[in-house]
């Protein structure tokens, strides 16, 4: 699929940024390596009809030096992460890398361990504990602790306990305030579209080579096995609150709105050890993920960073996190946290500097430039967060979409634009011919931008797809950052071979199951086909039988309104069903047994005519 050697123009960028950055620094490499314990024998994670969730030889590849398709730079991280295996942090503290885009830690107690961050699926997880267990015998398991509500840092728990272990409190598990809501709510109501750009962003669909995908820069990719959620049975609320867990103390620091909506530090007096979840890592985080998300806020982020260092800096030898390696040694410790705190608070502060002299956020983009001594640090470069697309979600934070050109407040949509920039440049021919002599001469981005008009006014010329494909392929040869690599290398791919959908995991069962009724009807209205619905006034209740709660959902104007009150006689039609009945219902099953209606049941038909879900295969390169 991917065919092309990469141009001049990549080879020489490759050759600059290996000249500029000190590549003869073996710190990481040492660090990355350090307390290896051993690996599993198997290549492949299987679920249990013997589907390949995880293969850890497919990234057998990453060794020796960068090949000219890849940025060295993304090479040495890829190389960095594609290390799996048990590692000892401090006797008594040990993490599973390379089992996930995540890593288990794993603290030893008094009789048992306590599993922090179970990865994203549950075969995932099991295989990364058994191979603890391999080299550290049999110990139970006295409780699980989700850093954040992100999937890989809980999705795996089902693997290692059930649910019914910690109702019964012989599992505690431990999360921070507001956890589930923020964790099953982030990928429900933009579930579809998120879902489906993530296919892009962890180039799922990419083959695992020099010329497909190498990594993610925070970890190589998500596995695909089966993810789903143990409840929390303690919430941490507050900054100070200490938990001790079979003999061992955790003293927790709040972060909320950071990383993720719900995430918390914690401390382990006994090992000095500290984890900062997954706001420091060795990597320039995401202030907006390119799949889609809400923007993070990086002034909060860097105070945060700030106040562990006051709460834990003279106490932390060591410190791990829910990605990459541990830092060892209290000088180091402190040294990157505050080096970490500094790069996400330059971004911010500049980008509004430059933002209140009138800058837009592109403009921000291209002039903004890290200080050196953070330019130069790998732990600071762009292999997951980038400077250029978190620059403009922080103005996108603070001022929108809108960069207050009156010309750009209501430009046409792309396509009627894309028509439009061809018909000006004379067609498809003088198109065709502008982008060829751009790629030739190495200007990639202004290719890709009139190749970008191209297909969108003509989707099937095989002369614009081919050759916008080839300016892709050499965009993701060129990028630093994996997930724009993966982004590149993903369109080209859709523009040769069609659509491929999305790859990656949705929502599973286990995870709808915890929506609340609220969600659950939030998810309803917004698939809710507007214009289609206009003239209907339908009033419907809703009696949820196991939760004695009872709803009225009105529809009229193509808006469902939720309101938590005891159906009335004027009410069209009542159904009485289970929460995880009513979930079977909203996916369009009618027939299955479990329904109790009173009244008109075409009103509730009527409705469900008008839900519109989304399409997980729309296209992205196209339009």
């Amino acid at each position: 699929m991917l065919k092309n050697d990469p141009i001049s123009t990549v080879r020489l960028a490759h050759a600059a940024q290996f000249a500029m950055l000190p590549f003869d620094d073996a710190a990481d490499f040492e660090a990355a390596g350090r307390g290896f314990l051993g690996t599993t024998s198997e290549s492949t994670i299987v679920d249990d009809d013997g589907n390949v969730v995880w293969d850890l030889g497919s990234y057998d590849f990453l060794t020796g030096d960068a090949p000219e398709t890849v940025h060295p730079s993304l090479w040495r991280q890829s190389v960095l992460n594609a290390k799996h295996g048990l590692f000892e942090v401090v006797e008594g503290v040990y993490q599973v890398r390379g089992f996930d885009l995540s890593v288990m830690s794993i603290i030893e107690t008094d009789t048992g361990v306590i599993v922090v961050d179970p990865l994203i699926s549950r075969e995932t997880a099991k295989a990364a504990f058994d191979l603890y267990t391999e080299h550290r015998g049999h110990r139970p398991i006295r409780a699980l602790l989700y850093t954040h509500s992100h999937l890989d840092h809980f999705g795996g728990a089902l693997g290692l306990v059930s649910a019914e272990e910690a109702a019964s409190g012989a599992v505690h598990v431990l999360a921070p305030e507001g956890l589930v809501g923020h964790a099953i709510a982030e990928n429900v109501y933009a579930g579809t579209a998120m879902s489906r750009r993530a296919g892009y962003m962890y180039g799922a669909s990419l083959p695992r080579g020099p010329r497909g995908a190498v990594g993610a820069g925070l970890g190589q990719t998500t596995s695909t096995g089966h993810p789903g959620i143990v409840l929390p049975t303690h919430e941490v609320k507050a900054t100070g609150e200490k938990v001790t867990v079979d003999g061992v103390d955790l003293e927790f620091q709040m972060a909320p709105g950071t990383e993720a909506p719900a995430e918390m530090h914690f401390f382990l007096p006994r090992y000095a050890a500290l984890c900062m979840a997954e706001n420091v890592t060795h990597t320039l985080h995401n202030i907006l993920t390119l799949r889609g998300a809400v923007v993070r806020d990086p002034n909060v982020w860097s105070r945060y960073l700030t106040e562990a260092l006051a709460l834990f800096g003279d106490r932390a030898e060591v410190m791990f996190a829910s990605h990459h390696w541990p830092t060892w040694g209290r000088e180091r410790v402190v040294e990157y946290i505050a080096g970490q705190r500094d790069l996400y608070k330059y971004l911010h502060d500049q980008t509004l500097r430059m933002a209140n002299k009138g800058l837009q956020g592109a403009e921000i983009a291209e002039a903004i430039t890290l200080p050196p001594a953070l330019e130069h640090t790998w732990g600071a470069r762009g292999y997951y967060g980038s400077v250029s697309h978190n620059v403009k979600a922080i103005y996108q934070r603070y001022l929108g979409w809108f960069d207050g050109n009156p010309a750009r407040l209501w430009p046409h949509p792309p396509q009627a634009l894309a028509d439009r920039y061809v018909a000006a440049m004379g067609g498809m021919v003088g198109v065709l011919a502008l982008a060829r002599t751009a790629y030739d001469e190495g200007d990639l981005r202004w290719a890709a931008t009139l190749l970008d008009h191209a297909v969108f006014h003509d989707p099937a010329n095989p002369v614009a797809r081919e050759l916008y494909a080839d300016t892709l392929e050499q965009l993701g040869y060129g990028s630093e950052n994996g997930t724009w690599r993966n982004f590149f290398l993903s369109g080209a791919e859709e523009l040769r071979e069609g659509s491929f959908g999305t790859p990656v995991a949705t929502a599973a069962p286990e995870l709808m199951a915890q929506l609340t009724p609220e969600q659950i009807f939030d998810a309803i209205a917004i698939t809710v086909d507007g214009p289609h619905a206009w003239e209907l006034h339908l009033t419907i209740g809703v009696v949820l039988t196991d939760l004695e709660r009872a709803f009225v959902l009105t529809l009229r104007n193509g808006v469902l309104v939720p309101e938590e009150r005891t159906p009335t006689k004027d009410v069209q039609v009542v159904v009485s069903l289970t929460k995880q009945r009513l979930l079977g219902l909203v996916a369009g099953d009618l027939a299955s047994p479990g329904i109790e209606t009173s009244g008109d049941p075409q009103v509730l038909s009527a409705l469900l005519g008008v839900l519109d879900p989304g399409d997980p295969g729309f296209e992205i390169v196209l339009p």
